[in-house]
């Protein structure tokens, strides 16, 4: 559960670095337990949409009431994705050697269509994304990467805002955790 002060309803004023890779740490030895291997694609699996109560995975903060892309893995077996309030998040828990379970699906929003303080709908397969890292737009959780459909929509807002544009396949493990 998240343990900042009323933070389903207000952003914390600076970001919990210490508190994601707990977190993180934490979900990758404890939540993602063994089933098999990953999958190479989203198949027939589609992304589903964020309501008021839709909370991350690995904290409980409501995804709805935070800025920046959000991401959502679906797993075989399971009904329900686990969702995330930032890419960064995302990346940690699949990239993790501890990730066992069979992936069937991840999506991320594409921001070239939705409002990073307000994202909402637009999910793209994030295998297919590009990613913005080390822009100076912030996510639930501090810096992030910004996630698009096209290279283009995600250079554009490289130049705008700062950052690297990578495919998901250049993103390693040591990328998902901002440095403090």
């Amino acid at each position: 559960m998240c343990t900042h002060h009323d933070c389903r309803h207000s952003p914390p004023a600076s970001p919990p670095f210490d508190r994601r890779r707990f977190l993180i740490a934490g979900a990758a030895t404890g939540l993602l337990a063994a089933c098999g291997g990953t999958d190479g694609g989203s198949g027939s699996v589609v992304a589903l949409e964020i309501d008021r109560s839709t909370s991350c995975a690995l904290d409980g903060m409501l995804l709805a009431d935070y800025p920046g892309p959000k991401a959502q893995i679906h797993y075989a077996g399971v009904p329900e994705p686990d969702w995330f309030c930032d890419t960064l998040e995302m990346f940690n828990i699949h990239l993790s050697p501890e990730q066992a379970r069979r992936v069937t699906g991840i999506f991320v929003q594409d921001m070239g269509k939705t409002d990073w303080d307000a994202p909402a709908g637009h999910w793209i397969d994030a295998r297919q994304a590009f990613y913005v890292f080390g822009s100076k737009r912030l996510g639930s959780m501090g810096p992030t990467a910004a996630s698009f459909a096209t290279e283009a929509d995600a250079q554009a807002f490289a130049t705008q805002h700062g950052g690297k544009v990578l495919k998901f396949s250049e993103v390693t493990p040591d990328m998902a955790i901002p440095s403090d």
